[in-house]
């Protein structure tokens, strides 16, 4: 197989989360600030999207959206233009230009706008979606029927459970990172000047990646933390920058769009 890559990566900039930083690693206490970032890859074959962020209509009404106990657990700050079918528009795209959409996994902040791209293939980890639907007690909250439901009758494909290469040339690869949620997905970007491992939530910030800890309520702590081991092992091997979706000091690192990485 002859490698190739994309084109172009955006990350969206993004609203951002305000909780407990505790629920995000052991150890930590006080407040966190998180980004919750999507990514917009453009390949010759097509408009890639990771991750939908958060539904558009919580940056405005968030106890209407999630109900006023979860909304003030949550923190959303952002304004209207950050909503994810925004910041596609701003890059001088429509929202049907988005041929391919992967979800990391089907939390509400991840897949909160999914339901914007009716027309694009549609792409989810093993066991995710039938989880969504069923999910067990301490993790059901994360999950919104409403959302999985107005999602239902799209061109979903389920992946076997191993990695999958998009486009069959190395560009994007779907990395199978189960032990969050059982079809927990990361992406691999292999651009014409560096790669990129986006991990979605397999790992939440940098601190826990160097310690091997895995998220206080993940689907699986074991299998978490092989995922998150091999995301070490994988950026190794090909000299990756990982980009940890949630962790304030990558974002901060890296630059939001318009800039593009290429």
């Amino acid at each position: 197989m002859t490698l190739g890559h994309a084109r172009k990566m955006w990350a969206l900039d993004c609203p951002t989360l305000t909780v407990d930083a505790a629920t995000l690693m052991y150890g930590l206490s006080g407040m966190m600030t998180i980004p919750m970032p999507s990514f917009l890859i453009e390949h010759d074959r097509g408009l890639v999207l990771f991750d939908t962020g958060i539904a558009p209509e919580s940056i405005t009404d968030p106890a209407g959206v999630y109900g006023q106990e979860l909304a003030d657990g949550l923190g959303i700050g952002g304004t209207p233009d950050q909503a994810v079918d925004k910041q596609i528009e701003a890059l001088g795209y429509k929202t049907s230009d988005v041929t391919h959409v992967i979800a990391s996994h089907f939390h509400f902040d991840h897949s909160g706008g999914t339901h914007l791209f009716p027309d694009a293939k549609h792409y989810a980890g093993a066991g995710e979606l039938a989880f969504a639907r069923f999910a067990t007690p301490i993790a059901a909250f994360c999950y919104m029927p409403w959302q999985i439901e107005r999602t239902a009758g799209f061109d979903w494909r389920e992946l076997p459970g191993t990695d999958v290469d998009l486009f069959g040339d190395g560009s994007l690869v779907m990395l199978s990172l189960p032990g969050h949620t059982p079809g927990e997905l990361g992406l691999k970007v292999r651009l014409a000047n560096r790669t990129f491992l986006l991990t979605g939530d397999a790992v939440h910030l940098q601190q826990a990646l160097d310690l091997e800890y895995h998220f206080p309520i993940d689907w699986d702590t074991r299998v978490a933390l092989d995922s998150l081991r091999r995301i070490k092992r994988i950026a190794e091997a090909e000299e990756a920058t990982i980009w940890i979706t949630h962790d304030p000091g990558h974002w901060a690192d890296h630059k939001p769009a318009p800039y593009c990485y290429d």
